[in-house]
């Protein structure tokens, strides 16, 4: 699961920076997708598309940690308060910095056009928290679901995915189209369930059967459906991620069939002390990593491309593409410090308690409403930024430390027992 979790940041921040176009035009920067530009990208996106990973490995984490849980006799509000705190303290660091930093610029007088954008770019990776905290609250009802009846869960959450499709792209109801959502990415989270107690994986040929099915539905969807190639972007008719399709389903579970089918290959590969070494160095940062990856972005362009020091030759030429490899170069010299710096500046929020105050009957529904209230709030920031407009998005970034505020005010944990190890959830 760490090497799964350290490859899959790995991709997600390759693909954003090696797809995203910073041009310098007239005194302005923007960027935009080089997807838009480069006729075979889609194809790019089947090896750059990794999100799927994060919830199957979520999914895994999850079992575990409710299992080893609900063995000490605790509650879901302990467990849920818990794994959200974790998720949020440095998400509410991440978010406060953005406002911090939207609010300087606009005093230093920012091109409200260009902050809006870099705001935008700065928050749409975003949209995966409010999705994984929904799964965390739901992740006790959907386990004992597994342990009733296996794979079929799943099975029928693929079929429900299909058919809200067939009500996004026939009667055209958009509407319907958020709960896949639920359905694809939660479908994903069940076979982190069947991968931990080992009914995707025994026998070994049932994940390489899980593959080879969504190989062959993958197919007939995209030579017979409306459904694009790229898993990443939107094609003219249909989005496969925005809201997530049953063709993005189809190519997870190739992409978890083939790994499954590695995994034996993996475990003797991570078996080695060099690699749980390193392992044990990259996994904390990986969520870190995962929030402020496209700072870099914000720094490096407009210190190198108003000055020239940067070409800017067209999208998808071979010049373009052999400077992507200096690209990634400078952004990754700026990352790995900020991400020590980052590492080391968070380490005291390890020790704060996971929530505070008395425990009443209250409890379990100021955790929900503080989780309803940083997903709304994170999901407004993934589509419309931090600084929509130009202006501070301050609604939504005061919901975020709101939301984080009413879970840690839901109570202090009940005593517990010296714990178990537990995996940390996806993507940390």
């Amino acid at each position: 699961m760490d090497l799964l979790r350290v490859v899959a940041i790995g991709a997600v921040v390759l693909g954003h920076w090696l797809l995203t176009s910073v041009t310098y035009r007239a005194g302005h920067l923007a960027g935009r997708d080089a997807l838009l530009s480069v006729r075979w990208g889609g194809w790019v996106t089947l090896l750059l598309q990794v999100m799927p990973v994060f919830f199957v490995v979520g999914g895994y984490a999850n079992a575990v940690s409710w299992t080893a849980h609900r063995r000490r006799g605790q509650s879901w509000t302990d467990w849920v308060r818990g794994r959200a705190a974790r998720l949020l303290w440095p998400v509410a660091v991440y978010v406060v910095a953005a406002g911090l930093a939207v609010a300087a610029a606009r005093s230093a007088g920012a091109d409200r056009a260009g902050l809006a954008r870099a705001g935008w770019l700065a928050a749409l990776h975003l949209w995966f928290l409010p999705v994984y905290f929904l799964l965390i609250a739901l992740t006790p009802v959907m386990l004992a679901a597994h342990r009733r009846w296996g794979l079929k869960v799943p099975a029928v959450m693929a079929a429900g995915a299909a058919v809200v499709d067939v009500a996004v792209l026939g009667p055209r109801l958009p509407l319907i189209g958020f709960a896949n959502y639920a359905l694809v990415w939660g479908a994903m989270h069940q076979w982190g369930f069947a991968w931990q107690d080992g009914t995707l994986t025994r026998p070994r040929g049932r994940c390489a059967a899980l593959g080879a099915a969504g190989a062959a539905l993958l197919i007939v969807l995209l030579a017979r459906g409306p459904f694009p190639v790229d898993m990443i972007g939107a094609g003219e008719r249909v989005a496969n991620t925005a809201p997530p399709s049953i063709a993005l389903l189809a190519f997870a579970a190739v992409q978890t069939g083939l790994l499954l089918s590695a995994e034996p290959a993996l475990q003797r590969l991570t078996a080695r002390p060099a690699w749980r070494k390193s392992l044990s160095r990259l996994n904390p940062t990986v969520m870190t990593v995962y929030l402020w990856h496209m700072v870099p972005v914000l720094i490096v362009a407009p210190a190198l491309y108003p000055t020239g020091v940067l070409p800017q030759p067209a999208i998808g030429t071979a010049l373009w593409w052999a400077l992507r490899a200096a690209w990634i170069a400078l952004l990754t010299a700026v990352l790995v410090p900020l991400t020590a710096f980052l590492t080391w500046m968070q380490r005291p929020l390890r020790l704060l308690p996971p929530g505070v105050g008395r425990t009443g009957w209250w409890s379990p529904a100021l955790v929900l409403c503080g989780l309803a209230a940083a997903g709304v709030a994170l999901a407004r920031l993934a589509i419309g930024g931090f600084a929509p407009g130009g202006h501070l998005a301050l609604v939504p970034s005061a919901g975020c430390v709101c939301g984080l505020t009413m879970v840690l005010c839901s109570g202090r944990p009940e005593p517990r027992d010296p714990p178990e190890r537990d995996t940390p959830p996806s993507p940390r």
